[in-house]
C-alpha cells in the first residue's frame, strides 16, 4: 500500500475493523504514514451552507431535514446576499471550498435559478472554490452545473447497498449511484460518503468503505450519527470512539489517495482527543464551523489545532 497506493479489498478492510484494541494505534499509523505518502501533508478546509433547510420529500432516517418526521427543522430557502456573506466568513477561516446544500429530492427550475445567480454572485465577490449538493440529478442538471462553474459535487451513498433499503425507502442506492457516474463522466470532481452508526453491521462498513472505492471519488466525507429527535434513528446510539477511530484507519487504507474528511458528527463521538487521533490516523480534510441542522466546533478550535500538529492548510491556489 505504501509503495503502490492500492487500497485494501473488502476483506482486509474488514479485518481492521475488528482489530482488538491494541492494536488501533498501529492501524492508525499506518493510515497516516499512507496519508501522508500518497496525498501529502496539506489538509483541505471547507465551510458548508444549506441553501433550502428542510421540507425534503426524502424518508432519510437520520435526517432532521425531512418533511415526513416531527423533528423541529422546517423549510426556509436563504436569500442570495446571505449566501455571499456565508462564503466570505468561510473564506476568512482560511478555507477554500464552500459547499452550497439544499435539501431536497433534486433540484427543481427554481433550485437551478437560485445556484445560477448564487454560484455568479459568489464568484464576483470571493475566492473560493464552489461546491454543490443538491441530490439526485438529470444530465441537463449535471451539464447546467458545470456551465455554472461547480466544480465539484457531493452525493452520499450514506451506507452499503446491501443496508440502505433500511434506511431510505422513497429512492434508491441505486439512484444515488447513476447521479455519481454522471457527475464523474462530466469532469467535476465527485465528493462522496456516507454516516457510520446507523445500525449497520461492521461487515456492512466494509462493504461500504469497498464500494467507495469502487467508485474512486475525490473526496470521501466520513460521518458518525448524530442521532436527530424526531427522526426514525433519534434513538439510536452514538457510534463507540474506538470503533469511529477503527473505521478511520480502515477507510484511509480502503482509499489511499481519496481527501477523506470530517464530517457531522465528530465532536460528539470523538471529543477533542479522538479528533486529533484522527487527524494523525488518516484524515486529511475537515469541515468547519457548524453543519446543516448541528453545531460543529467553531472554526478557530480547528485552525489551531492543525497549526499545533503543523499541519498545513490547503491554499486555494493550489485547487485550481
Amino acid at each position: 500500500m505504501l509503495e503502490q497506493g492500492v487500497g485494501l479489498d473488502e476483506a482486509g478492510i474488514l479485518q481492521v475493523l475488528r482489530l482488538p484494541d491494541d492494536e488501533i494505534p498501529a492501524a492508525l499509523q499506518l493510515a497516516h504514514e499512507v496519508r501522508m505518502r500518497w496525498c501529502g501533508p496539506e489538509v483541505e478546509v471547507e465551510g458548508i451552507v444549506s441553501l433550502k433547510t428542510g421540507g425534503c420529500p426524502e424518508d432519510c432516517h437520520f435526517c432532521s431535514q425531512s418533511g415526513l418526521f416531527s423533528s423541529p427543522v422546517r423549510s426556509v430557502w436563504l436569500d442570495i446576499p446571505s449566501l455571499v456573506e456565508a462564503a466570505k466568513q468561510t473564506a476568512a477561516t482560511g478555507a477554500s471550498e464552500f459547499c452550497i446544500v439544499a435539501a431536497v429530492r433534486g433540484p427543481d427550475d427554481k433550485l437551478m435559478k437560485q445556484m445560477r445567480d448564487g454560484v455568479a454572485a459568489i464568484k464576483a465577490a470571493v475566492d473560493i472554490n464552489v461546491a454543490a449538493s443538491l441530490g439526485m440529478l438529470t444530465q441537463q442538471q449535471v451539464d447546467q452545473l458545470v456551465e455554472m462553474g461547480v466544480h465539484r459535487y457531493n452525493h452520499n451513498l450514506e451506507t452499503a447497498q446491501s443496508f440502505f433499503p433500511n434506511v431510505v425507502t422513497t429512492h434508491t442506492w441505486e439512484e444515488r449511484w447513476s447521479t455519481l457516474k454522471m457527475v464523474r463522466e462530466s469532469g467535476m470532481e465527485v465528493c462522496c460518503g456516507g454516516i457510520l452508526g446507523l445500525g449497520e453491521t461492521v461487515e456492512q462498513r466494509a462493504e461500504f468503505a469497498a464500494q467507495l472505492a469502487e467508485l474512486q471519488p475525490h473526496e470521501v466525507p466520513l460521518n458518525f450519527l448524530n442521532p436527530r429527535p424526531g427522526t426514525p434513528l433519534g434513538d439510536r446510539p452514538i457510534v463507540d470512539p474506538k470503533d469511529a477511530l477503527r473505521a478511520i484507519a480502515a477507510f484511509r487504507l480502503a482509499l489511499p489517495r481519496t481527501i477523506l474528511r470530517y464530517a457531522g458528527g465528530r465532536e460528539i463521538t470523538l471529543g477533542d482527543l479522538g479528533t486529533r487521533d484522527g487527524l494523525l490516523g488518516g484524515i486529511n480534510a475537515v469541515i468547519v464551523g457548524n453543519y446543516l441542522t448541528t453545531l460543529g466546533r467553531p472554526a478557530t478550535q480547528d485552525l489551531e489545532l492543525l497549526q499545533e500538529l503543523k499541519m498545513p492548510v490547503k491554499a486555494l491556489s493550489a485547487t485550481l
